[in-house]
């Protein structure tokens, strides 16, 4: 298992930025037969939460050894505080970044799959909201959505905040009642694809736990999500914010992908003893 920490210059961004990359490119098996792996990749972007980097996943998560077991790239950046949208006025293009820049240059590094049906989008917390938003508004790139204790009251239900969320989602979204308007809103880009009568909807995986804070915005958005003609697989369980939580659901939303990888190559945790 290759993993790699890439530093390259975004336009988006206008700055240098960083991302961590799994890559199953060196998968060893016991046996004289060598492993097969994709040529090309299926490959998840990953996005992390608020006050996180792209390292979060690796240390709070057993990411790594299932992507490896299901042959899949994992594309995790560093998103900042920055909800995953666009903010023009800054150079903090957060959207575009990881919904378009992002995807086109991992491809341009990495035998990765350029397919729609190959090109999932993920996250957590802040990063469920951006994986929602994004894979909404690049559904032409991401055929999966999976979204774990989805920070959607910043659009939802803004009353519903805290205070650390509020002064955020301020400097992120400006004036909240126009930026609900607008595509930085998930429920508002559903509402553009159902007047546009798409059909190649993302499938979504949505959970969140029984206690957190934000499992009633989750079920409500879940039920949003399925009158409007998503298909939709929730998950809930006992749980709060946390990554015990999320390492769990990670599991059962990689299960729930479209992967056919199933073999775990030779590594210091697996050495055949």
């Amino acid at each position: 298992m290759a993993l790699l920490e890439v530093n390259f210059v975004s336009k988006s961004l206008f700055r240098a930025v960083t991302f961590k990359a799994i890559l199953p490119v060196d998968k060893m098996a016991f046996g004289a037969e060598p492993v097969e792996t994709p040529r090309k990749f299926k490959t998840l972007y990953l996005l992390h939460g608020l006050l996180g980097n792209q390292e979060d996943w690796v240390s709070g998560t057993r990411i790594q050894r299932w992507a490896e077991e299901k042959d899949l790239a994992v594309i995790m950046p560093a998103g900042e505080n920055g909800f995953y949208v666009d903010q023009p006025g800054i150079w903090n293009n957060y959207g575009s970044f990881v919904g378009k820049e992002l995807v086109e240059m991992t491809r341009k590094m990495f035998p990765l799959s350029d397919k729609r049906e190959d090109t999932f989008i993920g996250g957590l917390s802040m990063g469920g909201f951006g994986a929602v938003r994004n894979g909404l508004k690049y559904a032409d790139t991401f055929s999966h959505i999976i979204s774990l204790s989805g920070a959607l009251q910043v659009m939802e239900d803004p009353k519903e905040m805290d205070a650390l969320s509020v002064n955020v989602s301020k400097s992120c979204f400006g004036d909240l009642a126009k930026a609900a308007k607008s595509d930085k809103n998930p429920r508002y880009l559903v509402e553009q694809m159902k007047k546009e009568g798409r059909t190649d909807l993302p499938r979504i995986f949505m959970s969140c736990g029984t206690e957190d804070s934000l499992l009633k915005i989750n079920q409500a958005y879940r039920d949003f999500l399925t009158e409007s003609g998503f298909d939709v697989t929730y998950s809930e369980e006992p749980g709060g914010h946390e990554w015990d939580f999320w390492d769990r659901k990670l599991k059962e939303a990689l299960d729930w992908l479209p992967l056919t990888g199933k073999t775990q190559g030779i590594n210091s945790g697996n050495v055949g003893v």
